[in-house]
Parts: C-alpha cells; structure tokens; sequence
C-alpha cells in the first residue's frame, strides 16, 4: 500500500514537514516537524506547527505516530506541541540515547535522561509499526549522526538528512558521532530498495541551476544521478569528497539551541528559579 504524502515547506530552515496518511483509515504520521525559533530575540512561535494541525483537522486525520529521523542540528522540533494538539507517540531511533550523552556532557546539563525516556518509542533498526493499515519500517542509517533513522512506510522513504535532492548530494558527516564511511554504507542499504521506492527529503537547498524545490525524489534517481554517491561511487572515494567538503562548512546557525531542545525530544528547558527558560551556548569548546 502507497501512503498519501503532504509535504510543507519551512522557509526559514529549508526543512520539509510530511504528513503521512494511509488512505484506508484516514490514519497518518507526521515527519520531522519544525517549531519556529527566533534566534536574535530567543522566542519561539508554532506558525509552521498549526498548519499542520489545521490540516490534520480538516481532513479529520488520526495522528498514530510523531516521528523524528533524527536529533535535528538546523531547526527545534514542534513534536511536544504536536503531541498535545493531536495526540500519537513521539519515536525516535534507540541511539539517539548516545546523542543525549555526548551532547549533555558539552552542555554540562544536569537533570536530563540520557536513556531516551523522553520519547514515546526507541525504534532499534528493522522495528515495524503501524499507521493505520500501513505497514512500516524503522532502518537504522547512521553517518550524519549516529541515531538517524529512515522509515519505510509502504512504498514511501523518509530519510532525514541521509540524502538530499540528487543534484545537491548527502549529509555532512562532521558532527560528533558522525562518521563518513557509516554514512555511506547505510545509503547503499537504501539503495538495495526498489529504484521506484519514493524518497521524501526533509530539507532542500537551491543549488546554482536550480529555481523550484524539490520534496521528493526515488531510490533510482538518486542511484544514478546523486552528485555525492550516485553513478556507482566508491566508499573511498565518497569518504575522502565527504570529509574534505565537511571541513570547510560552517556550523548550522541554529545548532546550539536546537540540539539542546531536540536530544529532550523537542521539550524546551526547564524554567529557572525567575520562571525563564534558558538556552546555553559554550564558549570556545573544544
């Protein structure tokens, strides 16, 4: 069974939002949702939130499952708001546990599980679960961090930051517990899928030549023509491109308070003793 797809675009961190439906139960999944952050002023806003949920409701949709594919760098996740508007169990793969330690130990947090629990489900990889009908599945893809899940729903790929649009390439693999060559192998086990499997990306840049966005791709597409992988590229050879691009990126601008917000599955920061909640920034870490 092929689910129906809505995609909505965030401007703001050029993130991707799905809602995924099986046609048969009106059942559906949110992927990777996006909470709007001002940076320079610290607020926080559900514009991108509610559209969702006003979607969800016009349609009269079931939401089953909030699914997240990874711990986000670039955008905080509305899961939490989503949860309590429109019910479904918050799911995030079962590593991101090894996110959680490295990333409070950076913020010196005290008081924060590091065991997961803030999430609904910890899916391990080859998990299944359902929405509605549909059958999916739950595949460990690690590279881009070391939690990153791809969910193969139906006849529909979710793959986070795995892949991007073919003529924009793969994730960057600089991250802490990113790893190049991981990365490359868990886009060959993508690969192994059906090349008219649907791919649905959740972010997409304008390259130089390109003028409209791309949401979607397929498995063929992306084997053939992928800029980074594509054309039967070698694992050493994407290892070396991988590593040598990633050295001269600059960190994503919401990084900070986004990894601090989604390792606690999306749940801001506890308020302080004056009722305020806070973000930390570490100066000059190494």
């Amino acid at each position: 069974m092929n689910p129906e797809v809505l995609s909505f675009f965030h401007d703001d961190t050029n993130t991707i939002t799905h809602i995924v439906i099986d046609p048969a139960t009106q059942h559906a999944a949110i992927v990777d949702s996006v909470l709007d952050y001002c940076a320079a002023s610290g607020r926080t806003a559900t514009t991108a939130a509610d559209k969702l949920i006003k979607t969800v409701k016009d349609r009269g949709l079931t939401i089953d499952w909030i699914l997240e594919t990874h711990v986000h760098a670039d955008h905080l996740s509305a899961a939490p708001y989503l949860q309590e508007k429109l019910g479904g169990q918050i799911a995030i793969g079962a590593h991101v546990r090894d996110v959680q330690k490295i990333f409070t130990k950076l913020f010196n947090v005290n008081g924060v599980a590091i065991d997961g629990s803030q999430f609904s489900r910890l899916f391990a990889d080859g998990d299944t679960f359902k929405i509605g009908q549909l059958e999916a599945t739950a595949i460990h893809t690690p590279g881009h961090t070391p939690a990153c899940m791809s969910y193969l729903i139906g006849g529909a790929l979710f793959v986070g930051d795995t892949l991007f649009a073919a003529d924009y390439g793969t994730a960057r693999c600089d991250f802490p517990g990113g790893d190049a060559r991981a990365l490359f192998q868990s886009i060959q086990k993508l690969f192994a899928l059906p090349d008219d499997t649907r791919v649905f990306l959740c972010h997409d840049y304008l390259p130089e030549d390109r003028s409209d966005y791309v949401f979607q791709t397929t498995i063929g597409e992306e084997k053939s023509k992928n800029i980074h992988v594509g054309h039967g590229a070698s694992e050493e050879a994407f290892v070396k491109m991988r590593t040598e691009r990633d050295a001269g990126l600059a960190m994503p601008k919401l990084i900070l308070p986004s990894v601090q917000v989604n390792m606690r599955a999306g749940h801001l920061p506890e308020p302080e003793d004056n009722g305020v909640r806070y973000i930390k920034v570490p100066l000059n870490a190494v």
